[in-house]
C-alpha cells in the first residue's frame, strides 16, 4: 500500500519488515510486509506469506496472555494486518532468557558472569537452562543495532522509573512464563524472547508482536536433555537457519559485505520453512491467504470507520 491511502491518516513510518501507519492521535495500523532482515539489512528478495505467518502468531499469542496484562491489539482486519492502539514506547526492549544460547552464550563464553546487570552462573554449557529466567534489557536503536543496558542505567538515563521497571519486569516474566507452557504444550521450548511495552496515560500495554520465531527462538523438547548431555547442538524452531545461510556465504552485515542471491528455490524454501513454523509454534494447519493491495486497504477502512466514528462522536 502507498504511504498515504488510509482515513484520517496523520503518519506513516517503514520498518525493516513493517508498514506502520498512524491513524489520528489514537490508532496503529501495522502491516506485516512479506520483506525479511538480517543482521540488520532487509534481504533482496520477499518471502511469500511470512507477513501472514508472524502476524497470525502474533495476534494467537497476544489472545493467549491478554489476562497478564493490557495489549495494544484491537483487531486483525486482514492476514497480514493488525490494528491497535497507539502507546508512547518505552524505549526499551524486554529480552527475557530462559536458556543460555545467542549474545548471552557469546558473554558467558567471553568469561563474563553478569549480562545487562543480571547474573550468570557458573557451570553452564551452551543452551542449558538458567536456574530461574533472566531478563537482559536493550536500548531500542532507531537505527544500527541495539545496545546492551542494566536496570541501574533505565533508571538513571530516565527510560523507566523504578516503579514502571518493577512492573515491566513483572510483565515481562509472567508473559515468559505463559509462552513456556504454550511452547511446552507443542513439544518445544521457548530459549529466550523479546518485549515491547508502552504507555496510555498511566498504564501500561504490552505491544508489538510476541512468542514468533522472528522475535524468539525456540526448541524442540524431544531429545533436548540427550542432545545437552552429548555436547550436540539443539533442534531450533527460528530465523536462524537464514543467517546460516547468510554466514556460510560470506555475509555477516559487514561493510563491503554483499547479500548472497536469493534463488527462487530458497526463496521458496524459506517460506515453507515459516509455515512449518506457523503450525508448529500454535498447532494449527497455515490457511495462506493472497489479497490484493486494494482488498486489503478496504478491509482496514471497514474496520477503521467504526473507531473514528466513535473518537468523532
Amino acid at each position: 500500500m502507498a504511504n498515504h491511502l488510509l482515513p484520517q491518516q496523520t503518519g506513516f513510518y517503514k520498518g525493516k519488515v513493517r508498514d506502520v501507519y498512524f491513524i489520528q492521535e489514537n490508532w496503529l495500523v501495522m502491516i506485516a510486509s512479506d520483506r525479511i532482515s538480517a543482521f540488520d539489512v532487509i534481504l533482496p528478495r520477499t518471502i511469500p506469506f511470512k507477513g501472514q505467518v508472524l502476524n497470525q502468531i502474533a495476534a494467537y499469542m497476544l489472545h493467549k496472555t491478554a489476562d497478564i496484562c493490557p495489549n495494544w491489539l484491537i483487531s486483525n482486519p486482514a492476514p497480514n494486518v493488525s490494528i491497535g492502539q497507539k502507546c508512547q514506547p518505552f524505549k526499551i526492549e524486554m529480552v527475557v532468557r530462559g536458556n543460555l544460547v545467542g549474545h548471552a552464550w557469546r558473554t558467558y563464553q567471553s568469561g563474563a558472569r553478569t549480562i545487562c546487570g543480571a547474573t550468570m552462573v557458573d557451570g553452564l554449557k551452551e543452551n542449558d537452562f538458567f536456574p530461574t529466567p533472566i531478563v537482559t534489557p536493550s536500548t531500542k536503536a532507531a537505527e544500527g543495532h541495539d545496545e546492551d543496558i542494566s536496570k541501574a542505567e533505565i533508571i538513571e538515563q530516565g527510560l523507566a522509573s523504578l516503579e514502571e521497571w518493577n512492573q515491566l519486569e513483572k510483565y515481562a516474566l509472567q508473559l515468559f512464563e505463559r509462552g513456556k507452557l504454550i511452547a511446552a504444550k507443542q513439544g518445544l521450548i521457548l530459549a529466550d524472547t523479546k518485549y515491547e511495552f508502552g504507555k496510555i496515560g498511566d498504564t501500561i500495554y504490552l505491544m508489538d508482536e510476541i512468542h514468533t520465531p522472528d522475535s524468539s527462538r525456540y526448541f524442540y523438547a524431544d531429545g533436548f536433555e540427550e542432545r545437552q548431555k552429548n555436547g550436540e547442538r539443539q533442534k531450533q524452531l527460528s530465523k536462524e537457519f537464514v543467517r546460516e545461510w547468510l554466514i556460510a556465504n560470506n555475509f555477516m552485515g559487514k561493510e563491503n559485505q554483499t547479500v548472497p542471491v536469493m534463488s527462487d528455490e530458497w526463496v521458496n524454501t524459506i517460506s515453507q520453512r515459516y509455515i512449518e513454523l506457523y503450525e508448529k509454534v500454535i498447532g494449527q494447519k497455515f490457511i495462506p491467504e493472497s489479497l490484493t493491495e486494494e482488498a486489503t486497504q478496504e478491509k482496514i477502512i471497514t474496520a477503521l470507520n467504526p473507531l473514528i466514528a466513535i473518537s468523532a462522536s
